[in-house]
């Protein structure tokens, strides 16, 4: 094959891999990263690296089982694991998804006031435009549109050159860890890991991937899609923590949410960056929104054997579409509401996926190397090492956060 027909062929699977793993990088991922910065300056940059080495694994084995078997992984896991099973995970993930979804215009919202407007107009406003573009245009077009809006993120990297870190100290840090055994260290290194694998990335790249027919011939040119996609999410992860560690962290300016450190970062860094900063959580904010209620409706209407895509009418696929309008539409009423509790319904979800993820892990796992399914397709020795690594990592640093808050 030609180098101009591999680049066409990339071109053509190009999307879920790049999207899943940017889209990551939501109102909650940054607010992770941002207060992981201002923290702990650079000493949790370290985390990155097994983190990305597990994201690019996990998310190639998703890949490769979406190519393979041309199904979402709710549907493999009602097939070969029993209805019940599905339905007690697919509870968990829904309440787990529509915190996200809150987190997701409420980052939408303070953005908006940074920037000058009201969240009671741009938060109703934002909710009706990504309901019309999901539920009136056809998969490509979303695809398209996230694809373009991805690029944003590049302001985050922007932001972190205006910075002006110590770079030796950064290099440094990001690869000779100092490992601090405190509760909230160790809380915000699971934070980190959890932030970056996500339980509903597994299930939404699977489903796009299924959505989108991309065939076993094409498998090389989707596990690169995968690739990039996990790359391109943990270097704007590594800017985000350099941003705060750098500006907010020599002045113990502690934060809680992403909008707090584009405000701290105007009176330190200038407008510029504050902006770029607040612009960028806008783009992740919406996107999230976007995506997180997708993935919902996905993975519940193959759990739960019903017609679902993007592609589909409200009267070929009504659970899919019902599900996606009430998870955007209750979400975004809930960020309106005074008093709301919106940290309750965040921390919440935050516990929720993490104590989900090393369930679905397993269950890829064990599916991944199912030969009857995936035929010659199944995991290598090593992927199954990092793959398993990862599960006891999560567990293991759980226990030991609820171990430093015992004693």
């Amino acid at each position: 094959m030609s180098l101009w027909k591999k680049v066409a062929v990339f071109i053509s699977v190009m999307g879920p891999g790049i999207i899943t793993a940017n889209i990551d990088n939501d109102a909650s991922g940054i607010t992770t990263y941002s207060v992981a910065g201002a923290r702990f300056g650079y000493s949790l940059l370290w985390t990155l690296i097994p983190t990305t080495i597990a994201l690019v694994v996990i998310q190639e084995m998703i890949g490769r089982m979406g190519v393979v078997t041309g199904k979402g992984l709710s549907d493999l896991i009602r097939e070969n694991y029993g209805v019940k099973t599905t339905f007690f995970m697919m509870l968990g993930l829904l309440i787990a998804n529509f915190g996200n979804t809150v987190a997701n215009f409420a980052g939408w919202a303070a953005s908006m006031e940074i920037l000058g407007f009201t969240k009671y107009m741009m938060v109703p406003f934002g909710a009706v435009t990504i309901w019309i573009l999901v539920t009136k245009g056809s998969y490509r077009v979303v695809e398209i549109i996230l694809l373009y809006a991805c690029f944003i993120f590049v302001g985050y990297i922007i932001s972190g050159v205006m910075a002006n870190p110590d770079w030796n100290a950064v290099i440094k840090q990001t690869f000779v860890p100092k490992i601090q055994w405190k509760s909230e260290y160790i809380m915000m290194s699971i934070a980190i890991i959890g932030t970056t694998i996500t339980p509903w990335m597994q299930f939404y790249l699977q489903s796009s991937i299924a959505e989108k027919g991309i065939s076993k011939e094409h498998y090389k040119a989707s596990r690169l899609d995968v690739i990039i996609g996990c790359s391109i999410t943990d270097i704007i992860s590594f800017f985000i923590i350099i941003t705060c560690g750098t500006l907010l962290f020599p002045y113990g300016i502690r934060i809680n949410e992403a909008s707090e450190a584009a405000l701290a970062l105007r009176p330190l860094a200038g407008d510029y960056a504050s902006l770029i900063f607040a612009v960028s959580l806008a783009n992740a904010s919406l996107l999230g929104a976007i995506i997180v209620p997708l993935a919902t409706a996905y993975y519940i209407c193959e759990a739960m054997g019903w017609e679902r895509g993007v592609n589909k009418t409200f009267k070929d696929a009504p659970q899919f579409m019902w599900i996606y309008t009430l998870t955007i539409a209750l979400a975004s009423l809930l960020v309106l509401i005074p008093g709301a509790p919106l940290v309750f319904l965040m921390v919440l979800s935050a516990v929720i996926n993490g104590l989900l993820l090393p369930f679905v892990l397993v269950f890829a796992i064990l599916l991944i190397n199912n030969k009857k399914l995936m035929g010659e397709f199944t995991n290598s020795r090593m992927q199954n090492y990092i793959s398993w690594g990862t599960i006891i990592s999560v567990i293991f640093l759980t226990v030991s956060w609820a171990v430093t808050l015992v004693f």
